[in-house]
């Protein structure tokens, strides 16, 4: 199926391919592969917010995030089919060839590590991966409590915008999440942080959020700023970090840090048009 209407078999007069040699354009099929996951992902949640909210993965507090992990996985699987074409049609456009005319030289290039070192998260915590945003439901719920944020934020000298996402990932925005590792509340205390930060009520949100941001501003601090550090302790516990040298090697934790750093991206651009 093609999407865009336009006979893909033959490269347009008016666009010369640019010569390539393999490296780049096993790149460049990447590149062109991620895209079509991304319009897929984006048009699958514009199909979603016409329709009412199903119910399909519950109501509680992870219910949200096994929705945005489903789409992003749906997205990829249908791009890894090429089903709609949009991959193929920017690669030959760009390269005047099939997307699959070389397969060997991806698979060798991640083979040998070329390609996956291009595709690590940046400095700035974007990562190259299907960008996966917080649902409406979930927005609405953290923006109840945008003032205490904000005033937490502002108290222990940590962005907003990082609280925000922080929330999204271990409560979804619900007060009353528990975790069955009895993490509490919207940032997921466990009872012996939450007594350590000088939290008396950990199902308060203010009090909720003041702890959790107090804390997480001491693993920033910890470990000198680093974000991902300070997530993966706040997720597996600073001496998990300090044992492996770095980000532990649990799915668990790793996943953690992807989804906080998508979610923040995804916030501070909702705060840069806002403010526009």
């Amino acid at each position: 199926m093609n999407v865009t209407g336009t006979d893909t078999t033959n490269t347009p007069s008016s666009v010369t391919p640019t010569k390539m040699d393999g490296a780049h354009k096993a790149k460049l099929k990447k590149a062109a592969k991620q895209f079509e996951s991304l319009f897929t992902s984006y048009m699958l949640k514009s199909m979603r917010k016409s329709v009412p909210e199903s119910g399909m993965f519950g109501d509680d507090f992870g219910g949200d995030m096994l929705e945005d992990m489903f789409d992003m996985e749906f997205a990829n699987q249908m791009s890894k089919g090429n089903s709609f074409g949009v991959a193929e049609m920017l690669y030959r456009k760009l390269t005047g060839e099939s997307l699959e005319q070389n397969p060997e030289m991806l698979q060798m290039l991640e083979e040998n590590g070329t390609l996956k070192k291009t595709l690590q998260p940046t400095s700035k915590g974007k990562n190259k991966i299907p960008f996966m945003k917080p649902s409406r439901s979930m927005e609405a719920r953290i923006g109840q409590y945008q003032s205490i944020i904000d005033t937490a934020a502002e108290t222990h000298g940590v962005d907003s915008t990082l609280v925000k996402a922080v929330i999204a990932s271990e409560s979804a925005g619900r007060a009353d999440a528990r975790s069955p590792k009895h993490a509490k509340g919207l940032m997921q205390l466990i009872d012996s942080t939450a007594q350590e930060m000088g939290v008396q009520n950990v199902w308060n949100p203010e009090e909720n959020i003041q702890g959790g941001v107090k804390y997480l501003k001491q693993m920033l601090l910890k470990f000198h700023g680093d974000v991902k550090l300070a997530l993966a302790s706040y997720n597996a516990g600073p001496a998990a970090v300090e044992r492996h040298n770095g980000i532990p090697p649990y799915k668990e934790t790793q996943e953690y840090i992807t989804r906080v750093m998508n979610y923040w991206q995804h916030f501070q651009e909702q705060e840069t048009d806002d403010h526009e």
